[in-house]
């Protein structure tokens, strides 16, 4: 018979041990969440942010506070996701805070709004690095620009329904592109700056203004650069599956908030130090302007690089609003017939026929920058009613443990910037914030009709079951009924709505 003597010695290689995976399972978080945030939002965003803006010195600033922002968001999501354990992000702690309505109306603005705008957005980006080679002298053509997103949207929608190992190797390799296409940039822009050519950058030119910007466009400045540090909230939708979430998680954002922010204003000086602002402005595919500034044979490069990046986005937005579609059927808020699965490839062929056909709809509606303004609009707007309910959490439970607890003055900063940016954002486009306010309001009479509605004719749920269950060859992931027939109604008349 053996015995083992926990030593000095050997508590101190155990205490070292733990620690060594506990530093590895920090730096992986890390890893996650940087690449959840750097993806196709700065290949878009920076003429966005200087269009609005009115100068490079503005326009820098307003990266810099964008991710002080973001930061700011970070901590508060940190405390909630400890303090409410459980997977879902927003959705699960507006739900157990406020209860099932606003939760729903999150629910329903994400599966409608957020992600099928989100996806029109990178998919309009990918069509314009493809074409924009094709016609350099021009901005490609409208239906062409279209037609090559919707087609890559159809082929990604019909990968996803077909193998669910094809898409995540797809998300694998294609997140390469990204990270070439920026590490290129920045190593380019600094040879530049290193060689001289920081004119643009020096104080005296770059808070130079050609007109006065309005507090209203330095709110859609700050909305356009949002969208490129969207994904900040990563870590909350898997709370329950991160280890040591007290200790890991805030590690992930000091280190991971602060880099992007950095990788993010490096890229822009990189591109000022090549293009002067009209030159950025007239661009409708900045890195490819850039990389025929300088890059000369091996300019190919950036549209292809980009392209990738996009490609691996779209596949990626994809897959996760799917499953968001799945889940929120399986709880019941969304109808049951979109927890289906094919009965071979175990695919959410119906969710992910939505979130496609969402998405094209949107595609035919408006201008890039004004989507993103769209739906960075409605971001803001659900990050700010959670971290509202972080404060009346602590409030309603002052005694609830919370193994993460931030200073009262970093909440109500971000609800005083929250409130602040929102306002002006209203102000200077009524139209483009305003709709997406209403369409997450249609949400109200879909919560009260789908889902507080219990008692429902068995017969209308039983057609339309029947009926999917044929054309998309799928089996039922829930017992209960579907409320498919208004879900859909509603879904269309609120898309009609965005599209007036």
């Amino acid at each position: 018979m053996s015995c083992i003597c926990r030593t000095t010695a050997g508590q101190g290689l155990y205490t070292s041990l733990i620690n060594r995976n506990l530093l590895a399972i920090a730096f992986f978080l890390f890893i996650s969440l940087s690449g959840n945030i750097i993806g196709s939002g700065i290949f878009i965003s920076p003429k966005g942010v200087l269009e609005h803006s009115g100068s490079v010195g503005l326009a820098l600033v307003v990266w810099l506070l964008g991710g002080c922002i973001a930061a700011l968001g970070s901590l508060c999501y940190a405390e909630l996701g400890v303090t409410i354990p459980k997977s879902g992000g927003d959705y699960s702690y507006v739900t157990e805070i406020f209860g099932g309505l606003m939760g729903f109306l999150l629910l329903w603005s994400a599966v409608l709004i957020m992600y099928p705008t989100t996806l029109a957005v990178i998919a309009l980006t990918f069509s314009s690095y493809v074409l924009q080679p094709v016609f350099p002298n021009c901005v490609p053509p409208y239906m062409a620009t279209r037609m090559l997103s919707a087609t890559c949207l159809l082929l990604l929608t019909w990968v996803n329904c077909s193998s669910v190992r094809m898409a995540t190797r797809i998300q694998d390799v294609f997140t390469v592109g990204k990270l070439m296409a920026l590490g290129l940039i920045i190593v380019v822009g600094l040879v530049q700056i290193f060689n001289g050519n920081y004119e643009a950058l020096t104080p005296q030119v770059a808070f130079s203004l050609d007109r006065t910007p309005s507090v209203g466009q330095i709110a859609l400045a700050f909305l356009q650069a949002s969208f490129a540090f969207s994904g900040w909230n990563f870590l909350n939708y898997v709370t329950e599956e991160v280890v040591e979430p007290r200790r890991n998680l805030p590690r992930a954002i000091y280190i991971s908030i602060p880099l992007v922010t950095f990788v993010y204003t490096l890229t822009n000086i990189a591109y000022f130090s090549s293009m002067s602002p009209d030159e950025l402005l007239s661009s409708n595919a900045v890195a490819v302007t850039f990389g025929e500034k300088l890059l000369g044979m091996f300019s190919i490069i950036m549209p292809i690089s980009v392209a990738l990046s996009t490609f691996g986005g779209i596949n990626g937005y994809l897959f996760t609003s799917s499953r968001l579609c799945f889940s929120g059927a399986r709880e019941g808020h969304l109808p049951s017939l979109l927890a289906m699965i094919h009965y071979k490839k175990c695919t959410p062929i119906p969710a992910l026929l939505v979130c496609c056909i969402a998405t094209i709809v949107i595609l035919c509606i408006g201008e890039t920058h004004n989507l993103i303004n769209y739906v960075s609009f409605i971001n803001y707007l659900s990050y700010g009613v959670t971290i509202a309910g972080l404060l009346f959490y602590r409030w309603k439970k002052p005694n609830l443990y919370r193994p993460i607890k931030v200073n009262l003055l970093v909440p109500v900063c971000y609800l005083m910037f929250w409130a602040l940016l929102l306002g002006f954002s209203l102000y200077s486009e009524p139209v483009v914030c305003g709709v997406g306010l209403v369409i997450m309001l249609t949400g109200v009479p879909v919560y009260f009709l789908g889902v507080h509605w219990k008692e429902k004719p068995k017969c209308i749920s039983t057609f339309i079951g029947e009926f999917v269950e044929e054309v998309c060859f799928t089996v039922a992931g829930s017992e209960e009924a579907a409320n498919t027939t208004i879900f859909c109604i509603l879904h269309i008349i609120s898309l009609a709505t965005l599209s007036v």
